[in-house]
């Protein structure tokens, strides 16, 4: 059983998560970034951000995780300042 750690809630069965995607850099907010978010995915050799939510409690964080060993390195909620940020 594979488990990785909600960071509200703390451990949990993989089961409990649904995969969003990977994390964008939110200051590239043009029409061909959103063209190539939407239709093309990144497939780095190594770590990738990603986006997460634990479907229980509807939180939703990121997880830093390794697509070679499919580790998953750390997870967090997004930090309040770049939520301030992406709102203004």
């Amino acid at each position: 059983m594979k488990i990785m750690t909600c960071p509200l809630n703390g451990p949990r069965n993989i089961s409990e998560f649904q995969w969003l995607g990977p994390v964008h850099d939110d200051a590239e907010l043009t029409a061909a970034a959103l063209v190539r978010h939407l239709f093309f995915a990144p497939n780095p050799m190594g770590v990738l951000r990603e986006w997460w939510r634990h479907t229980p409690s509807n939180t939703v964080f990121i997880a830093e995780r390794n697509l070679i060993t499919d580790e998953i390195l750390r997870t967090y909620l997004k930090p309040a300042a770049d939520n301030i940020a992406s709102v203004a």
